[in-house]
């Protein structure tokens, strides 16, 4: 089972939105998530603070600062 986690930064309204999609889309396919605060960790920070909300599945990048919904409904699903 594919594992989801969202990476954000406090106050950041995209990362609210993004939570909200997550939240939403893992509830009805029944997939775990995490959230993660790149700010917690400076090795995240570096490598994805400029792109935060990230979408991770299985650990991988599979988008940033948008949910892209079906592709996203997809590769859960796959």
């Amino acid at each position: 089972m594919a594992e989801v986690t969202l990476l954000v930064r406090a106050g950041c309204h995209s990362c609210a939105e993004a939570r909200t999609d997550v939240e939403r889309v893992c509830g009805e396919l029944d997939v775990p998530w995490t959230e993660v605060d790149v700010d917690t960790d400076p090795e995240l920070q570096a490598e994805y603070g400029d792109m935060v909300p990230v979408f991770l599945i299985d650990g991988a990048m599979h988008g940033y600062w948008k949910l892209e919904e079906p592709r996203f409904r997809a590769a859960l699903s796959g």
